[in-house]
């Protein structure tokens, strides 16, 4: 299949697109607001409402900062609850995060290798920290697969701003216009847009289809039918 036609490259967002986001980050906030709340219910109730994160459903609300925000943005908002400092829970949060066990969105390797026989040279540009991204992509066995990884703190503004998508379209050697930012919220695709590429919605994290449509060029149940829609022909942009 011709999936070089309008493309060179193929950028993807980390939770909620390679990986499902429920069934791969709510056993893990669960886990996570008992450990930091030591075992007592009300506080760990107490961040997950900082974080919109309900511990007795095992949901997070469809603007909780933990869809697509930063780490440092998490310790942010659950800091004050604790009574101390963020910066002394990104360290925890990376470290903790890194050792979730992650849910594949769809079977990642054979997906990947077919993209990339295309031609097709791949990265991830996830708001996650890059030590727990790395983990998380080598914990699938599919690392390798990847031209470029960026986390939040590699150096570049996280999403929605346009950094990481420019310097991955700059490291491949390719236009930002042949490139395509496949992610499951507004932080993705709008990065993607303001980057001057194509921008492929995905229906795995939070966001209903009615909350991507019309910041996306296309809206697909899961990455599963990205080869799919890049054979057929269709134009995007």
């Amino acid at each position: 299949m011709d999936l070089t036609r309008h493309l060179d490259a193929v950028l993807f967002d980390k939770d909620g697109t390679l990986f499902d986001f429920a069934k791969s980050w709510s056993a893990w906030a669960v886990r996570v607001l008992d450990e930091l709340a030591g075992g007592d219910p009300e506080l760990a109730d107490a961040l997950g409402r900082a974080m919109s994160f309900d511990r007795a459903t095992g949901r997070f609300s469809p603007d909780s900062v933990v869809i697509a925000g930063t780490p440092e943005d998490v310790a942010g908002l659950i800091a004050p609850v604790l009574g101390t400092e963020p910066d002394a829970l990104v360290e925890v949060l990376n470290g903790a995060a890194a050792a979730a066990p992650m849910v594949e969105a769809v079977p990642l390797a054979p997906l990947l290798e077919d993209l990339r026989s295309g031609g097709l040279k791949l990265g991830v540009a996830t708001n996650d920290g890059a030590v727990p991204a790395r983990a998380h992509l080598e914990g699938a066995g599919v690392f390798a697969a990847f031209d470029f990884v960026a986390g939040s703190d590699s150096g570049w503004t996280p999403k929605p701003a346009p950094d990481m998508c420019l310097a991955f379209a700059e490291a491949m050697g390719v236009a930002p216009a042949r490139v395509a930012m496949v992610g499951d919220s507004l932080h993705d695709l709008h990065a993607g847009r303001a980057a001057g590429m194509a921008t492929v919605g995905v229906l795995t994290g939070p966001a209903e289809a009615a909350h991507l449509e019309g910041h996306a060029d296309v809206v697909l149940p899961d990455i599963g039918h990205l080869p799919g829609w890049l054979s057929s022909g269709t134009r995007m942009g």
